[in-house]
């Protein structure tokens, strides 16, 4: 559990909109520009989109920056207001925004709950004693996983921004409909000009902020293709070579050589070879271009494709032939 206000560090923006029914599509599409168009200011380390779920009944849009300030230059860009403008036809009413930068890591898939407070200066010191007397509660019930509060960010919003993550809905909906959390709602009554949004499991590792934020967004799904593929052909290969002196029938030896092919791959062919070799392609730096990147990416896929292609053809014609 974490009750301290950041300031520093990777900034993140939590934009909901509602969307008019029907226009999902023509929205989904739209916003996809948007966050292309993102992308090209400085700063940038991914942006994600969120369809509504039974627990998240806007579409969320979430804006990850190096720096409060870079985030604060694409909010407030022409660039993003025209294309405001040029999407308001499909809004069902005003967005919500929130903003928070720094935090500390929450690696597990969890269910986000923010919540915004307008805080009087005067009663800064009264909101954090009160929060901190909230979280105590929150802990107690099963499933909490963590709290953070995040103070306003100067030129974007001007409130309190509070995270608090439970393991699963039922978790999350058990303190937030109990007696206990009205109570101490009750102890905090001057700060109940507050707004509160749930954030579905789909967006648990997007609040993990630090080290862990300041990657690259995840590969796009061409890149993981490739990317598998570079560790399936080695893994297949080998396993084949491996079970061929068992002599299996071809229904059972797929059977077997598949599911020992599922746990190599998970557990060791992709976090310690793949992504280990193609990382600067798959997560690439923020600073570096795209083709430079791809470039690199896919000579090494190429080079290390043709080296495994030259052993096994070595191994399976000039060394050992297959029973």
């Amino acid at each position: 559990m974490n009750t301290e206000a950041h300031e520093d560090g990777v900034a993140t923006a939590i934009i909901g909109q509602k969307v008019l029914p029907g226009l999902e599509r023509e929205y989904a599409t739209w916003q996809e520009d948007v966050n292309s168009a993102a992308s090209d200011y400085a700063g940038y380390l991914g942006a994600e989109i969120s369809p509504p779920t039974s627990l998240q009944p806007d579409w969320v849009v979430v804006y990850r920056f190096d720096s409060i300030a870079h985030l604060q230059s694409w909010i407030n860009s022409t660039t993003r207001q025209a294309l405001l403008d040029a999407g308001s036809r499909y809004f069902d009413g005003p967005a919500t925004q929130q903003v928070v930068s720094g935090g500390t890591q929450s690696a597990d898939p969890l269910v986000t709950v923010v919540i915004t407070h307008r805080v009087h200066p005067s009663h800064v010191d009264d909101f954090l004693d009160w929060q901190r007397r909230m979280s105590e509660e929150e802990s107690r019930f099963e499933g909490f996983r963590g709290t953070e509060i995040f103070r306003p960010v100067e030129g974007l919003q001007d409130e309190w921004t509070t995270l608090y993550r439970f393991d699963n809905a039922e978790h999350l909906d058990a303190w937030l409909t109990s007696a206990k959390r009205q109570e101490v709602l009750a102890e905090g009554e001057k700060f109940n000009d507050f707004k509160l949004r749930t954030i579905d499991n789909s967006f648990g590792s997007w609040f993990a902020f630090e080290e862990n934020g300041r990657e690259a967004p995840p590969p796009s799904e061409t890149k993981t293709a490739i990317a598998v593929w570079v560790g399936l052909y080695p893994t297949v290969v080998l396993l084949t070579l491996a079970l061929s002196p068992l002599e299996m029938p071809l229904w059972l030896g797929l059977l077997v050589g598949n599911l020992l092919s599922s746990f190599i791959m998970s557990f060791f062919t992709m976090p310690y070879y793949v992504n280990r070799l193609l990382k600067r392609w798959l997560r690439p730096s923020p600073d570096e271009p795209a083709a430079k990147s791809n470039l690199v990416g896919l000579g090494i896929v190429a080079a290390v494709t043709m080296f495994w292609g030259v052993v096994f053809y070595l191994v399976t014609t000039q060394i050992w032939t297959l029973p």
